[in-house]
Order: structure tokens, then sequence, then C-alpha cells
């Protein structure tokens, strides 16, 4: 039961569309959301959170690993079960302890997972969840809230100039097309795994 629960929380996000998790985050922000509920247990006054430019970042960040983590443990549990239960048996029997099963024979055996991973993150490190950020949005947290992709919503789309939001567009592709080729290049050097 335990299992299943764990499993669907944290599976369950990455399914969902953006407005939905955007829900769910007003939801448990709100005056009378769990979150508050909890912090009032520490002495805490009652506010709505997403109206707080030092709580954006927490959230925007927390709700992204929360979206994420079933996705990404997937992906690792999928590279562990190509681990030879023979490799473990064998360090056991040498004497090797936990950690050392882990630094020696699974480390090693995810470590092409992990340099696929990278390279692909890498592409989409200047770039955020555009969607998500625009409705989580609002004027009391522009400071906080604001990225580059909502700046250039506002300055091209809404401010009608177009041929700038499409530079800085471009701008940014260039950047992460770069970041992949730096990435795969390290990652062929280093662990001679790549994507080419």
């Amino acid at each position: 039961m335990f299992k299943r629960t764990v499993q669907t929380i944290t599976y369950f996000p990455h399914f969902l569309s953006a407005v939905i998790v955007v829900g769910f985050i007003h939801e448990f922000t709100s005056v009378e959301g769990i979150i508050n509920k909890i912090l009032s247990w520490f002495g805490s006054e009652p506010r709505t959170l997403l109206y707080v430019s030092g709580a954006f970042r927490p959230l925007y960040v927390g709700s992204s690993i929360w979206q994420e983590l079933g996705y990404g443990a997937i992906i690792y549990l999928a590279a562990l079960t190509g681990v030879d239960p023979a490799q473990h048996e064998a360090a056991v029997i040498d004497g090797a302890n936990r950690w050392q099963r882990l630094r020696y024979v699974t480390w090693p055996a995810i470590i092409p997972a992990t340099s696929v991973m990278l390279i692909l993150k890498l592409g989409s490190v200047l770039s955020t969840d555009f969607q998500k950020v625009l409705l989580m949005y609002n004027p009391k947290i522009y400071e906080t809230a604001d990225v580059i992709e909502t700046y250039v919503y506002r300055v091209g789309v809404q401010g009608g100039q177009f041929e700038y939001g499409a530079a800085v567009g471009l701008m940014l592709s260039i950047i992460s097309f770069f970041l992949i080729l730096f990435a795969n290049y390290f990652s062929k050097k280093v662990s001679e795994n790549s994507l080419w």
C-alpha cells in the first residue's frame, strides 16, 4: 500500500498538464491550503503564498522536482535493472559493503544513462517551464518571477516587438545548442558515452 501510494504521488504529476499542477499549487498555497496549515503549527500567519515574492522560487522549484521525480526514477530504475545480479553477489562474496557495491558495481552500470540524461538536460538549462511560470505569475511577484520567456512574451507579444522576441528566442536556442555540443564532447572524452 505504501509503495503504491509513493509511486502514484511521484509518477502521476509528470503526466499532468502544467495547468493542473498549478491548480494544485494554488490550492496548496491558499490561505486555507495544506502548506499554510503546516506553517501555522510553527507560528506563521496564513496568507496566499503565491502573492509573496520570496515564496515563488521555492514553490516553482519544489513543484518542478515533484513533477519530474517519478520520471527520473523510472529512467534510473530501468538502468538499474540492467545491472547483472551476479556482479552484486560476487562483490558481496569478496567482502564489499553497500557503499563499495554502489561505487564499483551500480554506478558504472548507470553512467551511460546518466550521461545521456545530463546531455539532454543541459540543452534546456536556460529555459523554464514557460506555461507554469505564466500561470503562477501575478503583478505582486514580477520582480522575482520574471524569467526570459515571460519577459519575451510581455515585450515581444504583448508589446508588439516581434523581431526582438524572435531574436532573443534565437539566441537562447543557439546557446542551448552549443551547451549540448559541449556536454556531448565532454561526456565522450570523460566517460566514452555520448549521443553521437
